[in-house]
This record gives structure tokens, sequence and C-alpha cells, in this order.
């Protein structure tokens, strides 16, 4: 047994999470993360051998290296949500050098964050650990505010930098989401010319996607296909948020409303929903996401949340046991880290990592 920080049940207060069986889509169908992954699975693709090298040292760094799993530790939340809100809480993370050594104490295997952040502590800690540089952000100073992620560098920049990696969000349904998934693919082929792991925040924005007062921007089936679009422009890794619901189609083709195209096997045998989405257990519905990632060929990497204080301990290795259960490769995590003292912040990132290092949590 590895040398585990938390108990996971006990955490989790009851191991339902930890017995459940998927009867919907079967492991067997799944290209599942593990230490061969790069060999098994991304030796196949054209990706060139930079990617492949990159791929490989970001598996191998931190207290997750050589299991196949990663734990990431993201702050671009100082554009993303304006600093000062992200900031507040613990006024350290104002200095980039911080976000850093947050990481490489937490033991993750890559920090993300954005060309400011990184460039300015490059030279210190590139070398030892992954860098993941966000390329594009939604600036928050736009009156009104808007769905709009626009690039804030270049590839050659990152690069330059020694980044392993870059990262990019597209807003998936939003108005302006066509340009970005031309921009980002174009910036995702350079990034892999240079050798460098494409890693995609596929969400989606749309105020039409919030139905009777139900919000579907984190529904299985719109998030899935979010998924299947990020894997087409050649993501070597997806981010999204944890399924909350499913039926985001069928809400939307209501009364005289039509959007997009659906098949209503995608709830009932696909995620373990009713033909209209309703219900689905969370493994299930992670699950689903996962497969619109060519079943796993893409990893799925979940978002671990805002902070809410006195449950983030709970509520972090709750999503890393329906991620890993699941059949995804990890979490990336950064307000509950962050936005708390440093040490705690660490005790947190060792607990998420633990559910992917304890044997006892399985694939479902």
């Amino acid at each position: 047994m590895p040398n585990l920080t938390i108990d996971v049940a006990k955490t989790l207060g009851d191991d339902s999470l930890l017995t459940y069986q998927s009867k919907t889509i079967d492991k067997s169908c799944l290209h599942l993360p593990g230490p061969d992954f790069v060999d098994r699975i991304l030796i196949n693709s054209d990706r060139n051998i930079g990617v492949l090298n990159n791929f490989a040292r970001i598996l191998n760094t931190g207290r997750l290296a050589g299991t196949g799993y990663t734990s990431i530790l993201p702050v671009d939340q100082g554009i993303e949500h304006s600093a000062g809100a992200s900031f507040a809480p613990n006024p350290d993370y104002f200095d980039a050098e911080n976000i850093v050594k947050l990481a490489i104490e937490g033991g993750c295997n890559a920090v993300a964050s954005t060309f400011g952040v990184l460039g300015m502590t490059a030279r210190k800690y590139a070398h030892k650990i992954p860098y993941m540089v966000k390329f594009n952000h939604n600036e928050l100073m736009t009156y009104p505010n808007r769905f709009k992620q626009i690039p804030f560098g270049t590839i050659k920049q990152c690069w330059d930098m020694g980044a392993a990696a870059v990262g990019a969000t597209i807003y998936f349904g939003s108005d302006d989401s066509t340009n970005q998934i031309q921009y980002v693919a174009d910036m995702f082929a350079e990034a892999h010319s240079y050798g460098m792991v494409t890693v995609l925040w596929c969400y989606i924005r749309n105020p039409a996607f919030k139905v009777n007062g139900v919000d579907y921007h984190s529904s299985a089936d719109l998030t899935g296909q979010a998924n299947h679009l990020g894997a087409t422009i050649q993501a070597d890794i997806v981010k999204q948020k944890l399924p909350t619901n499913n039926g985001g189609y069928t809400a939307l083709n209501t009364g005289d409303s039509s959007y997009g195209k659906f098949d209503k096997r995608i709830y009932t045998e696909l995620a373990g929903s009713d033909e209209n989405g309703k219900g689905g257990h969370p493994i299930d519905l992670c699950r689903y996401q996962l497969a619109n990632q060519y079943m796993g060929r893409v990893p799925l990497i979940n978002s671990g949340g805002e902070s809410k204080g006195a449950s983030d301990l709970k509520d972090a290795v709750t999503t890393a046991v329906i991620n890993k259960r699941a059949g995804g490769m990890g979490l990336i995590s950064g307000r509950k880290a962050f936005q708390r003292p440093m040490k705690e912040g660490v005790a947190l990132l060792h607990a998420i990592q633990d559910v992917y290092l304890d044997p006892q949590v399985t694939i479902a």
C-alpha cells in the first residue's frame, strides 16, 4: 500500500461510490490510464517524439509518477475570475512564485497558469516541474462581460519559456465558439510541431443552456459532445467539469425549440438515465464524457471546482473517486488548494492524489 495521507472511505463518509459497479459502458471498452499509456496509446497517434517525451515527463513527475494518473494545479483565475476576487482569500498567491511552489510542494504532475505567472518564474522552475501555459483567457474588464476567449500570447513564447504543454479554453455553444475552435486548432497544431502537449478546457457557455430554472452547462450529454469536439482538434488531454445532470439536448428540444441532434440511447444505454436524461449515477455520467474522447484514447481530467470552505476535502475526494472509477486520468484542482494557507493547500492536493494511489479505488 502506498504511503497515503487520508483514508478515502472515511473521508467520503460512506462506501457507495467505492462499491458501485457500472452497467452502462463496460470498463473493458475503455483505454484506461496506466504507466504504459504513452507506449500503449499515444505511440499510435501522429504526435511527434517531442510530444511523447513531454507527455511522459508529465506522467512521471510528482507523487503520482509512474501511475499513469495526473494531479495538476491550475491557477489562471487571476484573469478568468479577476485577481482580487481569486487571491483575496490568500494574498500570498498574488506572488507568481508561490503558485509554482504550491504545485511542487503539493506533488503535482504539472502547473498550469498564465504567460505572466510562468514567464516570471521560468528560469528558476521550468526544469523542476512541467509548465503548462494557458494561452487564452476570458478577460473580465470588457463591459458588459462576455463569453470570449482570446489569445494572450504565442506558441513560440510557450516553447521559449520551456513549457512542456499548452492549455486553452473553448466556450462551446457561445457566439464566438466557431472562431475559438479555429484558432485553438491552429495553435494546437503549432504546439505539436514544437513537441508540446495540448490540453483543452472544453467548457460550455450560452444563456440558452439554462432551461426552466435548470442549468445544463455541466450536463453529461452537452459536455460529452464538447469533449468530442476537443478530441477532434487534437487535444491530448481534455479538461471538463464533472457532470451534475443529464438531458441537455432534451431540454433544448422542447416546444418550438430545436437544437443539435441526439439519440435517446445516449441517456438510457450509455449513461443510465431515463429517456429524457433524468437520473444516472455520477460515475456513469462521467464515463459518458470519457466515451466521447475515443473511449479514453484522449484522457479526461475533471476540474476541482470552487472552494466552499469546510466541505472542500470531501468534495475534492468525491470528485477524484468519480473520475478515477469512471476511467479518467486525474484532477486539475486550483481554488480549493490556493485559496487557503499553503500547508493546507498541499494537504488537499495530497488527499486528491491519495485516491489515485489507493489500489482499493478501482475502475467501476
